[in-house]
């Protein structure tokens, strides 16, 4: 028997809401710019960032999957793989990263959903007053399926493709560590690059705390950052 895959609609009927952080990302079959593609068994072992945009051949969308290319090798770096979508057909998703590669001289070399609606409804990225445009939205999913963040941009503003790459490395840091990550990291403005670690969770191991980590108190204490 092959995987089971959700059917959008009967996901509807059953009042399931949209998926959130920490919910296992829905399983379904999409038409790319890649041929059909399962979701998430597409990316089975790595993490991945699905991004909706608003439409194919609009300004801000269009530098934004610039921007995403120019990284693509830093997000590969990370285990991670790309995949756009909007409410467009094929044949548009094509001309458009066409008429990038003609202008800008940069190959799209990540597959594009071509949604007809359904994706899109499912993951609550339709605006009720925005007609059938998908909000910018940005999904990390890690190599478990798992929703680790959602991000929503309105449309006059485009997506800081540099955060998400810090968020990535943030996350994987966070598991692989077991710690903490903390503002504007790796420049954290009191403790750098350091990363901190989870409260004590009882008097002797707070006590000891400082022995073995640098603390501002027994709550507040981080490690230098190394990878091992």
């Amino acid at each position: 028997m092959g995987e089971k895959v959700y059917e959008l609609k009967k996901i509807k009927k059953k009042g399931k809401g949209m998926p959130l952080i920490g919910d296992k990302f829905p399983k379904m079959e999409v038409q790319t710019t890649h041929g059909m593609m399962k979701l998430p068994k597409a990316f089975k072992g790595k993490w991945f960032v699905l991004f909706s945009h608003p439409g194919d051949f609009t300004p801000v969308c269009t530098t934004e999957f610039v921007a995403f290319q120019l990284r693509y090798e830093l997000f590969h770096e990370l285990n991670c793989e790309l995949i756009g979508l909007s409410v467009d057909q094929v044949f548009a998703h094509l001309k458009w990263i066409e008429w990038i590669a003609e202008n800008f001289d940069v190959d799209i070399e990540f597959p594009i959903i071509a949604d007809t609606g359904k994706v899109a409804d499912l993951l609550g990225l339709i605006h009720p007053n925005k007609g059938t445009n998908t909000v910018r939205a940005v999904f990390i999913i890690d190599p478990q399926g798992i929703i680790r963040a959602m991000l929503y941009y309105p449309q006059e503003l485009g997506r800081n493709i540099d955060e998400i790459l810090r968020m990535l490395e943030g996350f994987q840091t966070a598991d692989e560590k077991e710690v903490a990550i903390p503002a504007n990291w790796p420049c954290n403005e009191i403790i750098g690059k350091g990363l901190i670690i989870p409260p004590a969770a009882d008097v002797e191991t707070a006590i000891k705390r400082p022995e073995k980590y640098k603390c501002f108190d027994w709550w507040l204490c981080y490690r230098n950052y190394y990878k091992w």
